[in-house]
């Protein structure tokens, strides 16, 4: 990569899986790999207790411009506004909402969620930094 950041103006033509959010390392922001009591980043090493696990925000978008189709993923707090809250105060909002169901997937969100993702973005227009 050349390190030059450019502006390409999309739409949103869908949203590409339903899980808005992961674990992430503070270090890194990789993926950490979640047991009941720690956590652990394959990347770099780091490890902690599973409590204090930060969650960020990943949203997957299928966007178009006026003459192409592209792939892109949007991270972390930059959706703090569109979801109201932060990716730790929605993972504990969806836990809790799981718990009440009786639900036992946790990495997939709420059809309601999903539909309210959808509605918000997809249609849409908006400006992304790649």
């Amino acid at each position: 990569m050349n390190g030059v950041r450019e502006l390409l103006a999309a739409s949103v033509i869908s949203i590409q899986n339903s899980c808005f959010f992961y674990p992430a390392c503070q270090k890194c922001f990789s993926r950490l790999i979640l047991d009941s009591r720690r956590f652990s980043c394959l990347k770099c090493g780091c490890t902690g207790e599973a409590k204090d696990v930060s969650y960020r925000y990943r949203l997957s978008l299928k966007i178009a411009d006026t003459n192409n189709l592209f792939d892109i993923t949007v991270f972390g707090s930059c959706l703090d506004p569109f979801f109201g809250v932060t990716a730790g105060n929605l993972q504990r909002c969806m836990q809790d909402f799981n718990q009440l169901l009786g639900e036992t997937n946790t990495d997939a969100s709420p059809e309601a969620l999903v539909q309210a993702v959808e509605t918000c973005f997809i249609g849409k227009r908006f400006i992304f930094g790649v």
